[in-house]
């Protein structure tokens, strides 16, 4: 089969569209065949190896494991003897290390659903790590509820669509932070407040806020302290320039040493992949009350220019990957 592989560290210039093996299914194992996967920052992360922490996961020298890619939606092509949640033929999506490419196997307790009838491959495919990540942000570390003013800082991203629909179902009244060829969009999708941050810093306004989500990271921890509530929230889930060591950690080595002398909360967080909250996304998605955005199309093949178009940072949604 064909699949995308990195022997090295690097730009996405090192990536290679080779012959792999192909998986075949173990007994508690899933084999789809992959029609669609999507690119995330933490795609290029493994592929360049920064910040360097990364590389205590996937190899010191060069990558222990030269496949890339998370996000996958497909269809089950064969069953492990122990398998009873899916069959061959089911429409599935979720999140496997090396779903750029052709097949990929996956155990059925793992990070796997059925897709949503409503949704096609493409869309299936944007949905796990940046879909996860937003629910979890504003549910488990933001403990969102009805009637909050929740902000979402990078509301056009990949997370941001997301977590801007996510919060609306929650029953929160949204504000998005966005440029100014993004306003309209993040309007369209529910949001009840846009902000560009190219005319206005949402941090010197009057508004206050219950629960920031920050996906960006372009304002210190005080500045967003002035805008939070007494009790309210925020939420670190990405930076645009997280460097080669621990840049990515000041803002939560901020919240550490600031927590005492604050009555709100500060800290980030990492996304924990599962099939339950694979589930309640489904749900999510299959009412209406979420819908995927997808900014840019490639094929497998053309993987480091997707890669490439996403680390400019301009991406509208999602960049999918299609596998003819």
């Amino acid at each position: 089969m064909k699949g995308i592989v990195h022997r090295c560290y690097g730009s996405p210039a090192v990536l290679r569209y080779e012959d792999i093996a192909k998986p075949t299914a173990a007994d508690n194992e899933v084999l789809v065949k992959v029609h669609a996967a999507s690119v995330n920052p933490l795609d290029w992360h493994y592929l360049e190896g920064t910040p360097y922490m990364v590389r205590m996961d996937a190899g010191f020298g060069k990558p222990e494991n030269p496949r890339l890619g998370v996000d996958f939606a497909g269809t089950v092509e064969a069953v492990g003897k122990n398998v009873t949640r899916f069959k061959a033929g089911d429409e599935v999506f979720g999140g496997k290390f090396g779903a750029f490419s052709e097949y990929v196997a996956v155990r059925e307790d793992r990070a796997i659903a059925l897709k949503p009838g409503n949704l096609t491959f493409e869309q299936a495919a944007s949905v796990p790590i940046a879909a996860i990540t937003a629910l979890q942000a504003l549910r488990d570390k933001g403990q969102i509820h009805a009637g909050q003013k929740v902000l979402i800082n990078g509301a056009s991203g990949g997370v941001g669509t997301f977590a801007v629909q996510i919060a609306k179902s929650f029953g929160a009244e949204v504000t998005g932070v966005c440029s100014t060829r993004n306003v309209a969009l993040v309007r369209s999708i529910g949001a009840d407040h846009v902000i560009d941050y190219t005319r206005e810093d949402f941090t010197q306004g009057a508004q206050h806020y219950d629960l920031i989500l920050d996906n960006v990271g372009t304002h210190s921890l005080l500045e967003y302290k002035r805008v939070l509530n007494p009790k309210g929230i925020y939420v670190m889930i990405g930076s645009t320039t997280p460097g080669n060591w621990f840049g990515w950690l000041a803002t939560p080595l901020q919240a550490l040493v600031l927590s005492p002398f604050m009555s709100q909360k500060a800290g980030m967080m990492l996304a924990d992949l599962n099939k339950e909250d694979l589930a309640n996304l489904a749900e999510l998605i299959r009412s209406g009350k979420v819908t995927p955005v997808i900014d840019g199309r490639y094929k497998l093949s053309e993987a480091p220019e997707a890669l490439r178009y996403l680390e400019a940072g301009h991406a509208r949604g999602k960049v999918v990957l299609t596998v003819e």
